[in-house]
């Protein structure tokens, strides 16, 4: 009876050394835990921590969804143009509160054109769009209508201290000619949203309009002094 009971400890011993060597090999700690779960969540958390794994993920566009591709979208939005201004950036528009807008009849009887003058006072750099909007008479004459072959190729921006140029054809000059005289008109910044300026006769005497043959030219950077042709 001895001998049997030896050999049942013997083998129960052996049973329990067995299945802490299987225990141990698959990595068991005693608590539950596997150590080579433990091993992957310690190498994930090092790896989030690290700042140089971080910035190395930024830079290649292989963080999550809160930053990925963040820094190549900021390059590309300073490109600086031949011009040293962003893409996709413009000058903002010219109001009449930023403008000096002044007329001169140009030399030579009988003084049928008249030079515009608009000077950039506002102190930064803005664009001038279309033509002038110019009422010479009440509203019910309607508005002096441009010439398309004046329209300037490239946008007109006028730098701090620059002026824009407009030719307008006031008449014919003919003997036979009906004509009205005016003293002051409105130019309105009408494409801009700029509001409106008065300006007045560079004559004492007055303009002398037809409303059958005024016409106006587009705003540009050049004083053309009647090179328009109308």
């Amino acid at each position: 009876m001895r001998t049997f009971r030896d050999r049942t400890t013997v083998l129960a011993a052996a049973t329990t050394a067995a299945l802490a060597l299987t225990l141990t090999a698959c990595g068991d700690d005693g608590t539950g835990t596997r150590s080579e779960g433990s091993a992957a969540t310690d190498s994930a958390t090092v790896a989030a921590e690290s700042p140089k794994a971080a910035d190395d993920a930024a830079e290649t566009g292989t963080t999550g969804s809160t930053g990925s591709g963040t820094g190549t979208a900021k390059a590309a939005g300073t490109t600086k143009g031949s011009g040293g201004t962003s893409a996709g950036d413009s000058a903002p528009l010219c109001t009449a509160k930023g403008l000096t807008i002044t007329a001169e009849r140009q030399d030579g009887p009988p003084y049928t054109h008249l030079t515009l003058s608009a000077k950039n006072t506002s102190g930064a750099g803005c664009e001038m769009k279309e033509y002038p909007h110019i009422h010479f008479l009440d509203n019910a004459r309607g508005v002096v209508p441009p010439v398309a072959k004046s329209k300037p190729q490239a946008p007109v921006v006028l730098e701090p201290g620059q002026s824009a140029y407009v030719a307008v054809r006031m008449s014919e000059g003919g003997r036979k000619e009906s004509t009205e005289t005016v003293k002051e008109f409105t130019v309105t910044l009408k494409a801009n949203g700029g509001g409106m300026a008065v300006v007045k006769s560079p004559a004492a005497e007055g303009l002398s309009v037809n409303p059958q043959k005024w016409a106006t030219g587009y705003w540009t950077t050049e004083l053309r002094n009647g090179a328009d042709d109308f």
